[in-house]
């Protein structure tokens, strides 16, 4: 599923305040839950839940290019994730890429951000749990 990008500073620093958060060697996770979650639900045309993702790189990871492919990397892993595992929905979500995620592979990234989910009770179901699987070997 699409998930909806978040661009408001306000909501980024109001993520970044919040409690909840998981740091990885490439990432860190900040998560809070959607005041307006109702609104944009009712609003999304299939009236599901959706999280508001914002993904941020500061200039520490290097230039324009590294940044632009760490957050790349970042979204590709998110997606990844949320088709296999799962990700619950209602909540703002920030994924801050670290010094490490700029040289690092798209599957390591995506270890850590599952590892980073996983501790924040965000995976609908767990790693190494088995799905439901139809008859040719892909998830439904």
């Amino acid at each position: 599923m699409k998930f909806v990008s978040l661009t408001e500073n306000h909501l980024f620093s109001k993520t970044y305040a919040s409690r909840q958060r998981a740091l990885t060697r490439t990432v860190a996770v900040y998560v809070l839950k959607d005041r307006h979650e109702k609104r944009l639900r009712a609003a999304n045309p299939l009236k599901e839940s959706i999280n508001r993702l914002g993904v941020s790189a500061s200039k520490k990871i290097g230039g324009a290019v590294a940044r632009n492919r760490a957050k790349r990397v970042i979204r590709e892993a998110y997606r990844q994730t949320d088709r296999s595992y799962g990700v619950k929905r209602g909540f703002l979500i920030v994924i801050a890429a670290r010094e490490a995620a700029a040289a690092s592979k798209m599957q390591d990234v995506q270890r850590d951000l599952q590892y980073a989910l996983e501790k924040l009770g965000m995976l609908e179901s767990l790693p190494g749990a088995d799905r439901p699987e139809d008859g040719n070997g892909k998830d439904k």
